[in-house]
C-alpha cells in the first residue's frame, strides 16, 4: 500500500471528536515507512485540520465529500462546486420538508436558522440520550457551531443563485425519518448531485464528479499509482465509493452492516481505536 485514505468522524475520530494516541501513533508510523497518508471527510478543511494539528498529523484533506482536496499546506489543488439549478432545488425541496439546511461554500457555512437546527438536534438528544439533562443537552448542541463556523442569512436561496458564491456541499438534518425518505424520493433522479450520509439524521448532496473515492483517484493520477495502492477506512455512505474503489477497502467495527459488505476487511470501533489496528495489520503484512 502506497497510501492510506481515512475518514475522520466514527473513523479516525472518537466520540469526543478527537483522535486518540494509538490511532496518530498508527498514523506517524506509517508515514515513516513511505506510506502516504490523506484525511477523506465530509467536513470543511478547517474542522478536518483542528484535530489533526492537535494530534500531530500535517497531511493533504479531502473535504466535503471530495468537493475540495488541499496539499499539505492548505492550498487547494481541485475543486468541483455544484451546479446552481440543482443546489437550488435541493434546498427548496428539502426546506419544504421542513429540514434544516447549511450549504457549505467558498464564503464559508451558511445557514438560515440556528434555532431550527438546535432545535433538531435537541430532538434527536431526547431520544437518545433520555438520560441526560436539557442543560447537558444544549452543551453538546452548542459544539455543532464550535466546530463549523457558520454564518446566518435571511435566505439560502439568493446564496445559491449569487454567481460569486460557489456551493460545495449541501448538508441537511431531520429528526423524522419521513422527512429523510421524502428528500430522497424526491431528489433521487436529480442528476446533478448525489445523494449520500455520514449519519442517521442527515443527508449530503454533491456534485456528482464530487466523492471520495474519485477525489483519491484525481490525487494520485499523477504518481503513477492506481487505486490498487490505496488501503481507504471508513464507517458510512460518504465512504462508500472509496471504500469500493481502494485495493483494501476497510470498514469499521461501528459501520452498517452494508458498509461492511463492500470491504474485504473489518477493524474495531472508532472507540476501539480501529484506524490504528487496521494500519498495523497492514503493515505487518506487508512487511511480511
Amino acid at each position: 500500500m502506497k497510501l492510506i485514505a481515512s475518514d475522520m468522524d466514527g473513523t479516525l475520530l472518537n466520540e469526543n471528536g478527537v483522535i486518540s494516541e494509538a490511532n496518530a501513533q498508527a498514523v506517524k508510523k506509517a508515514m515513516d515507512k513511505g506510506v502516504e497518508f490523506i484525511a477523506a471527510t465530509g467536513r470543511s478543511y478547517q474542522a478536518a485540520n483542528t484535530p489533526l494539528q492537535a494530534a500531530g498529523i500535517n497531511c493533504p484533506i479531502i473535504s466535503l465529500n471530495g468537493a475540495v482536496t488541499y496539499q499539505e499546506n492548505g492550498k487547494v489543488i481541485n475543486s468541483i462546486p455544484m451546479d446552481k439549478q440543482a443546489a437550488a432545488r435541493i434546498v427548496d425541496e428539502c426546506s419544504k420538508l421542513g429540514m434544516y439546511v447549511e450549504l457549505f461554500t467558498d464564503k464559508g457555512v451558511l445557514s438560515e436558522s440556528r434555532e431550527h437546527f438546535l432545535d433538531i438536534l435537541m430532538d434527536i438528544l431526547h431520544t437518545t440520550h433520555p438520560n441526560i439533562s436539557e442543560r447537558e443537552m444544549r452543551e453538546m448542541v452548542e459544539q455543532r457551531f464550535q466546530l463549523e463556523e457558520v454564518s446566518f442569512i435571511e435566505n439560502l436561496q439568493l446564496a445559491v443563485k449569487d454567481e460569486d458564491t460557489e456551493v460545495y456541499k449541501i448538508l441537511s438534518f431531520a429528526f423524522e425519518e419521513s422527512q429523510l425518505e421524502g428528500a430522497k424520493r424526491k431528489l433521487r433522479d436529480e442528476t446533478g448531485a448525489v445523494i449520500t450520509s455520514s449519519g442517521e439524521t442527515n443527508l449530503e448532496f454533491n456534485h456528482p464528479k464530487a466523492q471520495k473515492g474519485l477525489a483519491i483517484q484525481k490525487y494520485i493520477e499523477d504518481s503513477g499509482w492506481s487505486m490498487q495502492d490505496v488501503m481507504s477506512i471508513g464507517d458510512n455512505w460518504n465512504d462508500a465509493s472509496m471504500l469500493e474503489m481502494a485495493g483494501r477497502g476497510v470498514a469499521m467495527g461501528n459501520a452498517a452492516d452494508k458498509i461492511k459488505q463492500l470491504c474485504q476487511y473489518e477493524t474495531v470501533t472508532n472507540e476501539q481505536d480501529g484506524v490504528a489496528k487496521a494500519i498495523e495489520e497492514m503493515l505487518a503484512e506487508f512487511n511480511k
